[in-house]
Order: C-alpha cells, then sequence, then structure tokens
C-alpha cells in the first residue's frame, strides 16, 4: 500500500474533517481577515490547483503518475484527513514555526508544524524557558 499525500486545502471549518464541513463563523473569521486575501493573492494558483487535485480524482492521479507512472484509478482508495493550521501574518505572510505568546496566566504555542521525534525534546526545553521566565518559576 501507498499514501499519497498531504495537500493543502482550505479547510471551511477549524475542526473539518471532512470535505463538507462547513462552519460559518471559522469561514467568516477567514474571509474576513486581511492577511487571509494578502496571502491568496499571492498563491491563488497554488491554491487553486490543490482544491482542484482534492476534488477531482482524475486531476489527483495524473499529479501522481508523474511520479508512479503505473498507477491507474482503481488503485486509489480514499483515506483520512486531518486539519493543519497555518499562521498567517496580516501582511499574508506564511509564519514559520512556532510564535510563542504569553498572556497574564498562559503561554500558548501557536503554528506548531509536526516536528515529530527529531525536535520535541527542543521544543519542550524552549517552552519551559519561556515559561520560567514569564511566570517567574523556580528552575
Amino acid at each position: 500500500m501507498i499514501e499519497a499525500g498531504p495537500n493543502a486545502v482550505l479547510a471551511f471549518a477549524r475542526e473539518g474533517y471532512h470535505k463538507t464541513a462547513v462552519d460559518l463563523h471559522d469561514l467568516r473569521e477567514t474571509l474576513t481577515f486581511p492577511g487571509f486575501w494578502a496571502m491568496s493573492r499571492k498563491y491563488w494558483q497554488t491554491g487553486i490547483g490543490e482544491m482542484y487535485r482534492s476534488l477531482s480524482k482524475r486531476a489527483f492521479l495524473k499529479a501522481l503518475q508523474r511520479l508512479l507512472p503505473e498507477l491507474t484509478r482503481e488503485d486509489l482508495q480514499p483515506g483520512g484527513s486531518g486539519v493543519r493550521a497555518q499562521a498567517i501574518a496580516t501582511n499574508g505572510a506564511l509564519v514559520d514555526d512556532f510564535v510563542i505568546s504569553v498572556t497574564v496566566n498562559a503561554l500558548h504555542v501557536l503554528n506548531a508544524p509536526s516536528p515529530g521525534a527529531t525536535a520535541s525534546l527542543a521544543i519542550g526545553h524552549l517552552i519551559v524557558e519561556k515559561a520560567v521566565q514569564a511566570f517567574m518559576l523556580p528552575m
């Protein structure tokens, strides 16, 4: 079995684990955020391509056949889906890696991509350092 993916398509709900999942509040927040439109102007062709391949089995197969020419339509089976948030700055720039924000009683780790085991200890160390500084914790 070969698994192909992931793709990157706009989710119409923060917890939209299905193509038809729509949350009007989440969608309104996305569409009224200036950074979304700035990013869309820059990457609209990539976004349209991703959406098209996500909705069209034929287009998805054609893209995969560039890597595996022997693949056929019968080989394709739908897989699971997930939601990966991507932080976008107000100017439309994609935010790289982590943003750590401190509020009165909390430390927020935002835009955390999936680093897996390779970086988890270093990331944990950084979060502990920030918490010690922010909340004057003993070390």
